[in-house]
């Protein structure tokens, strides 16, 4: 596929864009910095500028297609993960402003222009555990797309309003469109250096709720989308099967959400950030359990 991706140069895109590169996808990496990466094009934009956005995807991905002198091909398929990544970078506002607008811009432009895929990064933080101003509880464990979602930051805030855009454009167009609920990325280096202090300090990941994505993972999941047709709009939580943590889900429940109503019986080590839909509806098989990288030592 020829793909337009947004916010490639990221933590979480450069390695979902060498993945569908590996796939063997062609990949325009459109952001306010240049990937280095052989095989993936960059073009620099601000997606906050609808016609920077509109101009990119109406774009050459490279030299070589001007050869053939049939004029500029259409890109099969939008991946959109640019933004201001969190609360505390900017402003309040212009985390919202950029994040809002910037994603009305890139799936009105895909839209209008007859791109039928779309899928789109939305956040873990949508739940409202992860930026809450002191301790919350989740209604329920496992947390599942079917949640109701209303969280306190404006960066979780920006999430939620596009998934609304996204469903909205669904309406108008019939597109399929994709929102991933991503986990909290790990790059293959991060369980070495992140892990063990995970372990020697479990409470810092319940803001989490103990879920991790591996980045490597998180590519396949990207793919899974591009390569699963017809499912319309549609939520997926983006984590890995089980817990980022060396404690069973008894441990956890007991220590950490005392009171918190289970839906569900649980495997051991079960993640408490399900991700059974991506597992049923798009096929996605975990690659990266981190147990192949850390020590399981308590």
């Amino acid at each position: 596929m020829r793909i337009l991706f947004t916010g490639g140069s990221g933590k979480a895109g450069r390695h979902a864009c060498r993945y569908l590169r590996d796939q063997g996808h062609r990949v325009v990496n459109v952001d306010l910095v240049p990937l280095d990466e052989p095989g993936i094009e960059n073009l620099r934009a601000d997606i906050t500028d609808a016609g920077q956005v509109f101009n990119a995807l109406t774009s050459y991905a490279g030299f070589d297609e001007l050869e053939p002198g049939t004029g500029v091909p259409r890109f099969d398929a939008v991946v959109h993960f640019a933004a201001i990544p969190r609360i505390l970078i900017e402003p309040d506002n212009e985390t919202f402003r950029v994040n809002t607008m910037g994603t009305y811009n890139v799936i009105e432009a895909a839209v209008k222009l007859g791109i039928r895929k779309i899928v789109f990064a939305s956040s873990e933080t949508t739940y409202g555990i992860c930026f809450a101003d002191g301790r919350a509880d989740p209604d329920y464990l496992p947390v599942d797309e079917e949640y109701d979602i209303n969280p306190p930051d404006s960066y979780a805030l920006s999430k939620v309003v596009n998934e609304k855009t996204a469903r909205a454009f669904h309406t108008r167009s019939g597109a399929d469109i994709y929102g991933l609920r991503i986990g909290n990325v790990i790059e293959p280096h991060e369980y070495e250096t992140l892990f063990p202090g995970f372990f020697a300090h479990p409470e810092t990941r319940r803001r989490n709720i103990f879920c991790y994505i591996d980045a490597r993972d998180l590519g396949q999941i990207v793919d899974r989308c591009l390569k699963t047709d017809g499912l319309g709009f549609q939520v997926f939580n983006a984590g890995n099967d089980t817990n980022g943590m060396n404690l069973t889900n008894a441990e956890i429940l007991e220590r950490f959400f005392p009171g918190v109503p289970v839906k569900r019986e649980l495997e051991p080590h079960e993640a408490l950030y399900s991700n059974l839909k991506i597992r049923e509806m798009l096929g996605f098989r975990e690659e990266h359990d981190w147990r192949k990288y850390v020590p399981e030592e308590k």
